[in-house]
């Protein structure tokens, strides 16, 4: 508080002709505390300590910058009133006009005052209200009878309304958000931020779906020095559609318990195996199949990972029956070692124990451990890598999952052996005038893994690994322990690149190989796709960035035994102007996807923008997601209008939706959550 200090007052010309009344004229200062205040002529009585000043007046406290026509105060009751003010706030952007301001230490009241984010000459939005009331202590501001305006247009009255003048955390409404779809109908979200305390939070957010009801959800964060978490969930009571009630809930928790390791948990439940399909925002989201839940302790240190969890699973989807979720683990003990030893010697260790469980399916446990050996040699240009491992798993079965054999502890035992050898070559050159960088960089990686018979191995966890460019550099193509796949192949690989001598940026990069094979691999699953015996696919990358504004990606599987392409994909982008980009992709697998994907964003002047994005399955004939829209931005004011049509379930249904957004800057944003939307879906949006 101000009330104990000393005022200081300074000016070019003192008059004390009158008794206990000073007038001081010629660039006169008053300051006390952070107070401070500057006109031109200050009247100042010393036995009431006021003063009343002629003509414009410059005032600044804590928080407050003025300027006003007239300045009155009174230093022992520590107000100030201030006539015909514009005023502008000093940590924020914040600024505004007011017939009146009255301040009292931390308090302020504005008569016939207004508040915007936006630069005085610039004012494409504008609160107004008859009173505004400022508390700098608590930063909040309070509005009474206010006026929304946007261009000077008014769209929007309401007789109270509280603001922030600053970012801290504090109790009240946030920015409601409004919507509509055809599977919801209309849709309005108001959340409701509860401070409970400097580390924890609570967001409450009652929605409501036009054509369900009225659905809440809530979100609780906490934080402390050794643990933080969230706990966040839906809930809507008899569904008006489906006639019983919906909900999600998870809570994702973080406990350190010291330098090493730390617990997580991660549980997730969901009501119906519906909702993704009804309440998900995208096809991502509604094509969800199962949720899982992990709960585990794990540790870290130099050399070595250690992890106790345990993890279910629960079904998302009506594509899928009840049983073909995947196995439970209750739980996995795991732990990876390794240590180098000098420059060319590493001994390392990977070891696994699940116990598996299903509702449906008979389980067991199964342990898997693999040591083993690397040679690391190599210099600045080249690098010779010999592995040598031994892999060995083992289970205990239940007794309904027993083979025909009997054996209910049946094993595998194996060797891998692998070689890993490359080089890498450099030349310079010039090209029109500039200077650059071609590597040459060939790679051999063999392995040699004897064929075991696995038939009466159970199946887990265990599936074809995806087929891709590190594909060629793996010592099994099975993820999961129950199957290892045996191999006497070897890697044939090729990458070159330019790069730019200047700043060492690449700006071409090629790469080819494949993998022969001298005996065709025989372990297999049920569903897998057949393997050649000559060799895999041939797999070619590319990508070319001829200047920071273009790239071109392309990825290219061709496979010679049926002469036909297994994968194709191509993935283009130009940047241009400010904000300006246009995204386009080609996506193919064989019998499985053919799409195309083209997003936008164009700028047509400095505010406007058009925005859309179109996936679409060519081997369907169908839209997967179709997004347009416009935005018009500016320093402190964006306003999004879209509309999006994308496919709601795995069965084809489409579901429609318009979206808008009012974003105003330094108080939040009014209508559905665009950005975020557009943050999924056009890659670089935000650049």
């Amino acid at each position: 508080m101000r009330e104990g200090l000393a005022t200081d007052i300074s000016a070019e010309r003192l008059d004390v002709s009158r008794e206990k009344v000073t007038v001081l004229t010629g660039k006169v200062e008053l300051q006390r505390g952070e107070q401070w205040l500057g006109t031109d002529q200050l009247t100042y009585e010393h036995e009431a300590e006021t003063f009343v000043t002629e003509g414009p007046v410059k005032y600044q406290d804590r928080g407050l910058r003025f300027l006003a026509e007239k300045a009155e105060g009174d230093q022992k009751a520590d107000v100030v009133r201030l006539d015909k003010v514009q005023y502008q706030f000093n940590e924020n952007v914040g600024n505004g006009a007011a017939e009146s301001i009255t301040l009292q230490g931390d308090l302020g009241r504005m008569e016939q005052g207004t508040y915007s984010t936006c630069p005085p000459g610039q004012r494409q939005w504008e609160f107004s209200a008859s009173r505004i009331d400022v508390d700098q202590e608590e930063a909040m501001g309070t509005a009474r009878n206010a006026t929304l305006r946007l261009g000077g247009v008014p769209v929007l009255w309401l007789p109270y309304i509280r603001f922030p003048t600053d970012d801290r955390r504090r109790t009240g409404l946030l920015a409601p958000k409004l919507g509509y779809d055809d599977r919801n109908g209309i849709e309005y979200e108001q959340p409701i931020y509860l401070n409970l305390a400097p580390n924890y939070d609570a967001t409450l957010t009652p929605h409501v779906l036009g054509q369900r009801g009225l659905m809440l959800g809530s979100e609780f964060r906490y934080l402390s020095q050794r643990h933080r978490g969230v706990i966040d969930g839906t809930w809507l009571p008899d569904d008006d559609i489906t006639g019983y009630d919906r909900g999600l809930g998870s809570w994702r928790h973080l406990t350190k318990l010291g330098p090493h390791w730390n617990a997580t948990a991660n549980l997730n439940h969901v009501s119906d195996v519906d909702y993704f399909e009804d309440f998900g925002e995208s096809l991502d989201s509604t094509t969800i199949t199962t949720i899982t839940s992990r709960a585990g302790l794990y540790g870290r240190g130099l050399g070595w990972n250690a992890g106790l969890w345990a993890q279910s699973w629960q079904i998302a989807s009506p594509s899928l029956r009840p049983g073909e979720e995947p196995y439970r683990r209750l739980p996995t003990a795991e732990v990876t070692w390794n240590r180098p030893f000098a420059n060319w010697f590493e001994l390392g260790l990977r070891a696994e124990a699940t116990r598996f469980q299903h509702e449906t399916l008979a389980g067991g446990e199964r342990m898997d451990v693999k040591p083993y050996l690397r040679l690391p040699f190599g210099g600045a240009s080249w690098f010779l890598t010999p592995e040598f491992a031994w892999r060995y798993t083992t289970y205990q079965l239940d007794d309904s999952l027993v083979p025909a054999n009997g054996d209910d502890t049946p094993s595998r035992s194996v060797p891998i052996m692998s070689l890993d050898a490359g080089a890498v070559f450099e030349r310079d050159f010039e090209w029109q005038g500039g200077d650059y960088l071609q590597t040459l960089e060939p790679r051999l990686f063999y392995l040699h893994v004897p064929y075991r018979d696995q038939d009466d191995l159970p199946l887990f966890d265990t599936q074809p690994l995806t087929f891709s460019w590190p594909a060629l550099f793996r010592d099994n193509r099975f993820g999961g322990a129950d199957r290892q796949g045996d191999a006497d192949q070897v890697t044939m690989a090729l990458t070159s690149r330019i790069l730019s001598s200047q700043d060492g940026r690449e700006l071409i990069s090629a790469s080819v190989g494949r993998i022969h094979y001298f005996e065709p691999p025989r372990v297999t699953v049920p569903r897998a796709p057949p393997l050649s015996e000559d060799g895999s696919a041939w797999v070619f990358e590319a990508s070319i960035s001829p200047s920071e504004n273009w790239s071109l990606g392309v990825a290219q599987q061709w496979d010679p035994d049926t002469e036909l392409t297994a994968l194709s994909a191509v993935r283009g982008q130009w940047l241009f102007g400010d904000g300006g980009l246009v995204n386009a992709a080609y996506r193919y697998r064989n019998d499985l996807v053919e799409q195309t994907d083209i997003s936008f964003v164009v700028p047509i002047d400095l505010r406007w923008r058009l925005i859309g994005r179109w996936n679409y399955s060519l081997r369907d004939q169908a839209t997967l997601e179709a997004l347009g829209g416009i935005e018009w931005k500016s320093c402190c004011i964006a306003v999004r209008v879209m509309g999006r049509r994308y496919l709601a379930e795995v069965d084809g249904e489409a579901n429609t939706g318009i979206y808008l957004e009012l974003e105003l800057n330094g108080v939040g944003s009014i209508g559905r959550d665009t950005d975020r939307l557009l943050h999924d879906a056009i890659l670089d949006y935000s650049r």
